[in-house]
């Protein structure tokens, strides 16, 4: 008998089967700003909250992969800036025996949509703790937004 033990990602490598794991969900960079503070809890608090949110898949090793969930939230109140809060939250993810076009939705739509509680949840975490009412972010359909992506480069090569 072995003492060694096998990761998921050994596991996978081993198989032409399809595969896909997680190995590790991990926040990567994280910021909260509120520039306006304390003159921005003397109002009204009704504000007007700007949503970016961009996702990237990159391979580490064979068949390893880091995705990057990055997410900015930015509120406004009465023209001024109540809190800015930025994430970064990452996987690395295992997977196997798919092809290319699979591939690039897994990590375009996929993996971001397994990413985004997290974030989600770290983002109002920051919010509150921030002395701001709670931010919940209303779910983001990953998969129209990698279709949208498909369809604005179909033609262009990338190199």
């Amino acid at each position: 008998m072995s003492d060694k033990k096998e990761t998921n990602a050994e596991k996978a490598n081993e198989s032409t089967e399809p595969h896909f794991s997680i190995e590790k969900i991990y926040l990567k960079d994280v910021s909260f700003e509120s520039p306006e503070a304390p003159a921005v809890f003397t109002d009204a608090w009704d504000p007007e909250i700007n949503l970016d949110l961009n996702s990237h898949g990159k391979p580490i090793e064979d068949n390893i992969y880091e995705v990057e969930l990055s997410i900015t939230v930015t509120a406004k109140n009465k023209d001024k800036t109540g809190f800015l809060v930025e994430i970064k939250q990452c996987g690395i993810f295992s997977i196997n025996g798919v092809d290319a076009n699979t591939l690039h939705g897994m990590l375009g739509s996929f993996c971001p949509n397994i990413l985004f509680p997290y974030a989600r949840e770290a983002i109002s975490d920051l919010v509150t703790k921030g002395g701001f009412p709670q931010l919940l972010l209303a779910p983001v359909n990953f998969d129209a937004l990698y279709a949208q992506h498909v369809q604005k480069n179909k033609g262009e090569t990338v190199n």
